[in-house]
C-alpha cells in the first residue's frame, strides 16, 4: 500500500507540474540518452506485451528473460546494458521498485558479459602523422575544405567531443594570439558549469588550429551564431549547425581522401588522437585532463596505456636505462 501511494504521488507530482518540474526531470539525462532510453523502453514494453507480461512494474523474471533473448539474438553487451538501464530508469522515475537490481538479473548480466565479452572495438586515434596527411589532402580552395580544416584541427587540438564541437557559437570564442573556447555544457557536465579550453597558435601554419579557424570564419563571413555549419552539395553554406554525426562523416571522408582506412576512424578519433599524441609527447594525465575535461583519470589512463609510453619507460627502467628513452 505504501509503495502504491508513493508511486501515485510521484506520478502526480510530475504530471501536475508540467511544464515545470517535469522538464527538469527529463533534463536529468542528456538528449541522446533520453532518445536511447525511450526507444529501449518502447521495445521492452512491446516485447513484454507480446508475451502477456507486465512491463511496469516488471517482474525480475521478465527482465531476465528479456535480457537473455537479446543475448540470444546477438546483441552486444553494451546494447544490452543500455536496455537494462532504460528499464531501471523507467521504474525509478515512476516510483516503482527497480527489477534490474535483483540478484537474478545481476547474475544474468554477469553471465552475458563473460560469454559475449566486454572488449569494445575501439576506433583508431587520428595521430599527428594522420592529421598532417589529412590536412595535405583537404582542398584549400573550397568553403567545405576550409570548414573541414578548421573543424578537424580545432576538434583535435581541443580534444572536443563531437557534441561539444558542433554546439560551439561565435560567442563562445576568444580568437587572438591564441584561441580560448568556452564549453557551456558537455557529456560529463550536464549541470552546465562549463569549462575553458585554450589552444595556442602554432608556427606550423598548416597544422595551426587558430589560423584554420580564423580562415574559415572570414571565408564564410560568420560573425555570430553556430561556428560549424552545413554546406550543401552546391557549396553554399546554410544557417543550421552541423550535427554530431556530421563530425564522424567529415573525419571518415577526410581520412579516406588522405589514403587512410576510413572504417578505422570515427568522430571520437580526434579526441583519442589528441590524448594519444599528448601522452606520447610526455604530458601527464592531469595536464591532458585539463584540456579533455575528463573527470575520471582512470578512463584517461586507458588512452595513455594504449600509447605504450608508460610500459616502454617501465621496461627501460627495469634494464637500468631510465632516462635513455629519447635516445632509443
Amino acid at each position: 500500500m505504501t509503495r502504491a501511494l508513493t508511486t501515485r504521488s510521484n506520478r502526480q507530482a510530475l504530471s501536475s507540474s508540467e511544464p515545470g518540474a517535469a522538464k527538469y526531470a527529463k533534463a536529468s539525462k542528456a538528449a541522446n540518452t533520453q532518445r536511447a532510453y525511450r526507444a529501449a523502453w518502447n521495445e521492452f514494453t512491446a516485447w513484454a506485451a507480446g508475451r502477456g507480461a507486465r512491463a511496469l512494474p516488471a517482474e525480475a523474471s521478465t527482465v531476465v528473460d528479456y535480457l537473455g533473448s537479446l543475448a540470444d539474438a546477438g546483441a552486444r553487451v553494451s546494447t544490452i546494458s543500455v536496455k537494462r538501464a532504460a528499464i531501471s530508469f523507467a521504474h525509478r522515475t515512476a516510483g516503482e521498485a527497480d527489477p534490474t537490481s535483483a540478484e537474478a538479473v545481476r547474475m544474468v548480466m554477469a553471465g552475458i558479459s563473460r560469454k559475449l565479452g566486454r572488449a569494445a572495438q575501439k576506433k583508431a586515434p587520428v595521430t599527428l602523422d594522420d592529421l598532417r596527411a589529412v590536412m595535405a589532402a583537404l582542398p584549400a580552395d573550397s568553403l567545405a575544405g576550409q570548414r573541414d580544416r578548421a573543424l578537424l584541427l580545432v576538434g583535435w587540438a581541443g580534444a572536443f567531443r563531437r557534441s561539444e564541437l558542433v554546439a560551439l557559437d561565435v560567442a563562445d570564442l576568444r580568437l587572438g594570439a591564441e584561441l580560448t573556447v568556452a564549453v557551456r555544457r558537455s557529456k560529463t557536465d550536464q549541470e552546465g558549469r562549463g569549462m575553458l579550453k585554450v589552444i595556442p597558435a602554432l608556427e606550423e601554419k598548416d597544422l595551426c588550429p587558430v589560423t584554420a579557424l580564423r580562415g574559415w570564419l572570414n571565408a564564410a563571413q560568420i560573425k555570430s551564431g553556430p561556428v560549424f555549419r552545413r554546406i550543401d552539395r552546391w557549396g553554399h553554406m546554410r544557417a543550421e549547425r552541423l550535427t554530431a554525426q556530421s563530425v564522424a562523416l567529415v573525419v571518415k571522408a577526410a581520412c579516406q581522401a588522405a589514403g587512410l582506412d576510413a572504417r578505422a576512424f570515427s568522430g571520437h578519433s580526434l579526441r583519442a588522437g589528441y590524448v594519444t599524441a599528448a601522452a606520447q609527447g610526455g604530458a601527464d594525465a592531469l595536464e591532458i585532463a585539463e584540456q579533455t575535461g575528463h573527470k575520471s583519470l582512470e578512463v584517461l589512463r586507458g588512452y595513455i596505456r594504449d600509447t605504450g609510453r608508460l610500459s616502454r619507460r617501465a621496461t627501460l627502467a627495469a634494464f637500468g636505462r631510465a632516462g635513455h628513452e629519447a635516445h632509443d
